[in-house]
């Protein structure tokens, strides 16, 4: 029997540290398993070749030595699949992992692992045992160019720092979107780098107490929320592209945000926003894109003094609402964006929500004023009042005939010859022509 499974494995994969092993290495690591395990995994490929099932992958990654190179050939292997030592596996683009629908699929429990060209498939379908097609346990491990394919949650990272998530491609099994699981999911992890992924219809990318990470590059579609944050400080959202989810990117009590040079399309859902802020403190939005959403950008009031956010150089435009702020002051710094042909520029919950702000040298297309001095910079303030626009942002039933020629006609005659004194919602006393 011993013979058979060695010639088998022989012919069968390729395992190397440095270069290719001799069979003397693979039989000295048969040796450390136990006795009960071996037979058991023995019969489990005898029967596969048998063709009574798919040959089992755990029986390959035993046989691999602690820093070595599994490369199997081609094919479809089953699942579950725990590495609890260092080693690469190699699939190529050509190996698949199947779960047969139980569970995890994959489990990475040992530092410096590397899982490179697999298509991991067919996870369990329990949100209680968050069933995942890879479970990352462990620190220092790269997930590269992997498809995850009709599994529940995608990768769940669970106190695990300073892997490397790139160029992976993910999508969640099941119709509704509420009953997805995440596609990333980030616990009690940090230093991570998620780069270069395409994470598609699933439920959000999940971020809970996982401070310190970098998120980059990533395109993030067709999802219910692109990113959630929770408790989740000093993290960088940089150069990623959201389109067509419900909600871009929440923000919640996690201070300290970069979030720059993204794009924020198509977020069209009326109970959605491109990003959405809330509780947090010092979140710095740069060089942002926000074009064709529900609403850009949804903040609440600063609690306190230093619980302020930094919105500066970003183009919004073609949304429904570019801006709404709740609460009753602000107290944000809103500086070098660029406003153009929104339906509303600023929606408030209150007249002074947004008045306190510090607005200075942005571009605003409905700007009626003029540069004498040519210096680039207007020559009186920029003034938004509330007007006839109030009636759709208090009662959301009438949202639907915003932009209506009723409304239209309404906001006229209020301009026109208005019945109190409009509220000031907004002054920027340099606006850029």
């Amino acid at each position: 029997m011993y013979d058979g499974l060695k010639s088998s494995l022989e012919s069968g994969v390729r395992v190397r540290p440095d270069g290719f092993r001799e069979s003397a290495d693979v039989m000295s690591r048969m040796s450390e398993l136990s006795m009960l395990k071996l037979l058991r995994l023995v019969c489990l490929l005898l029967l596969c070749e048998a063709g009574y099932c798919l040959p089992p992958m755990q029986l390959f990654v035993e046989l691999t030595p602690t820093g070595g190179v599994l490369q199997p050939p081609p094919g479809v292997y089953s699942g579950p699949v725990v590495i609890e030592r260092k080693i690469t596996l190699e699939g190529g683009g050509g190996v698949t992992i199947d779960g047969g629908g139980n569970g995890t699929v994959v489990q990475v429990k040992a530092d410096g692992s590397i899982i490179r060209g697999v298509k991991i498939t067919n996870s369990g379908e329990s949100h209680d045992r968050l069933d995942a097609g890879l479970l990352l346990e462990a620190n220092d491990v790269l997930i590269e160019n992997c498809v995850f394919e009709n599994v529940l949650f995608g990768i769940n990272l669970r106190r695990a720092d300073d892997n490397r998530i790139q160029g992976n491609r993910i999508n969640s099994k099941g119709d509704s979107i509420s009953l997805r699981g995440e596609g990333l999911r980030l616990w009690y992890s940090s230093g991570n780098l998620v780069e270069n992924n395409e994470i598609a219809n699933v439920r959000d990318i999940l971020l809970m107490n996982a401070p310190d990470n970098r998120i980059r590059d990533n395109r993030i579609h067709g999802n219910r929320m692109g990113i959630e944050l929770v408790f989740s400080p000093g993290n960088e959202i940089v150069g990623n592209h959201f389109s067509w989810n419900t909600t871009g990117l929440v923000g919640i009590y996690s201070d300290d945000l970069l979030i720059r040079a993204n794009r924020f399309t198509h977020m069209r859902k009326l109970s959605g926003a491109a990003l959405a802020i809330k509780e947090s403190s010092q979140v710095t939005i740069r060089e942002n894109e926000i074009l064709h959403c529900a609403i850009g950008l949804m903040v609440n009031a600063p609690v306190h003094p230093e619980n302020i956010l930094y919105l500066e150089n970003n183009h919004i435009a073609y949304n429904d609402v570019a801006m709404y702020f709740y609460g009753e002051k602000g107290g944000h710094v809103i500086h070098g964006n660029r406003f153009e042909k929104n339906l509303s520029t600023v929606a408030v919950s209150a007249a002074t929500s947004a008045l306190a702000n510090d607005w200075k040298g942005n571009h605003w297309d409905e700007y009626k004023g003029f540069d004498r001095d040519a210096d680039g910079v207007g020559d009186m303030p920029h003034n938004v009042y509330l007007y006839s626009d109030r009636i759709w942002q208090d009662r959301p039933m009438t949202r639907f005939f915003r932009s209506s020629p009723v409304l239209e006609l309404i906001d006229f005659i209020e301009r026109l010859t208005p019945f109190s004194v409009p509220d000031l919602i907004l002054g920027d006393p340099a606006p850029l022509m």
